[in-house]
């Protein structure tokens, strides 16, 4: 039996799961997509630097959840957003991707979700979409001055400790990713695998990564890797 660790966002999915829910929770009022469009000048640019970017997504998480006092509360949005949603959410799990996750599952595979998106909103996806009930290890939010922010964010090497942390302690024989964040998991896996890379990061997963690493396309719109369109 192997121990698999899929991303989400990009790998699984066609897209960033988690920035599409904030999108839609800060569409609920008009005052928080004002506010969300005034901070967006600094906040957006701490989302695209790594060591700042639990707090960019922190800012814009908690004009979305102003006025919820507690995760549960966040949870119950979620379940209303995927059940609004299904056919979006649907439409964008990547048939090719899908379908080695569940060899992986068939074949008695240890697998588990690992993915910066919230946990909640990635087990609903795999429960309300394709019935799937598998391990999630997603970001963790926690109340913050009548809001929400991101307490723990499951990316880059703090993936790979929430990972051990939640038990799973054993060798990462296959990790499945898209993105240079996830070079520590990568790294730590026997046999990793890139999906759906950025055309610009391909470089920079050959340098890191063993020679012979597949780095392959499985039908995310403007991404590369083996297969893709030219």
């Amino acid at each position: 039996m192997a121990f698999v660790v899929f991303d989400l966002d990009h790998t699984l999915y066609d897209g960033d799961s988690g920035t599409r829910l904030v999108h839609w929770l800060l569409k609920r009022d008009w005052w928080r997509t004002a506010l969300a469009y005034l901070v967006a000048p600094i906040a957006g640019p701490l989302i695209a630097w790594m060591p700042t970017r639990r707090i960019g997504i922190s800012v814009f998480l908690w004009i979305a959840t102003l006025g919820l006092r507690s995760e549960g509360a966040l949870n119950r949005l979620i379940d209303r957003y995927v059940l609004e949603n299904r056919k979006d959410l649907r439409d964008r799990l990547l048939p090719i991707a899908m379908q080695t996750l569940h060899r992986h599952v068939a074949a008695g595979d240890q697998v588990v979700i690992a993915t910066g998106a919230p946990t909640e909103l990635a087990r609903k996806i795999l429960l309300e979409i394709t019935g799937d009930v598998l391990p999630v290890i997603g970001t963790e939010e926690a109340p913050r001055l009548g809001g929400l922010v991101a307490r723990q964010h499951c990316h880059s090497h703090n993936k790979v400790r929430m990972i051990r942390a939640a038990g799973f302690a054993g060798i990462i024989d296959i990790a499945y990713s898209d993105s240079r964040a996830d070079l520590p998991l990568l790294q730590a896996a026997t046999n990793p695998v890139v999906v759906n890379p950025n055309p610009s990061s391909v470089d920079d997963f050959v340098k890191a990564l063993p020679a012979g690493t597949p780095i392959v396309w499985w039908g995310a719109k403007g991404r590369g890797g083996s297969g893709s369109p030219q």
